[in-house]
């Protein structure tokens, strides 16, 4: 059993790369995941289709997290923020948490004026 403890925009993740390494190299025949999102934030289509390619299925227990489409881009940009931010300030620093706190007070104004 794998496991990752990052965002799911990070492509370097220790555990997805070991993930991908099971796959090429025909180790496994199935990936089980909770959510699809868990595995990649975006593009977890392409992910599928390489596996398919060495034979193994996906398998999202429980689907697709449920989300209306404002919440999905919501998360979407706070995802796209922390991950620039990241990379940008540094993982830790002061600077990209004010910067997160920002835009997610921007994004509570701005739902809160329609």
């Amino acid at each position: 059993m794998l496991s990752d403890i990052a965002s799911g925009l990070k492509a370097d993740r220790e555990g997805l790369l070991k993930l991908l390494d099971y796959v090429i190299n025909r180790q496994i025949d199935v990936v089980v995941v909770t959510y699809r999102d868990r595995l990649t934030r975006f593009g977890f289509e392409y992910l599928e289709y390489l596996f398919r390619q060495y034979g193994v299925r996906v398998e999202a227990i429980l689907g697709d997290e449920p989300k209306d489409s404002r919440q999905e881009l919501v998360e979407d940009l706070i995802e796209i923020v922390n991950s620039f931010a990241g990379k940008f300030y540094g993982l830790r620093s002061r600077r990209k948490r004010m910067l997160v706190e920002g835009f997610k007070e921007l994004l509570k104004e701005v739902e809160g004026h329609e």
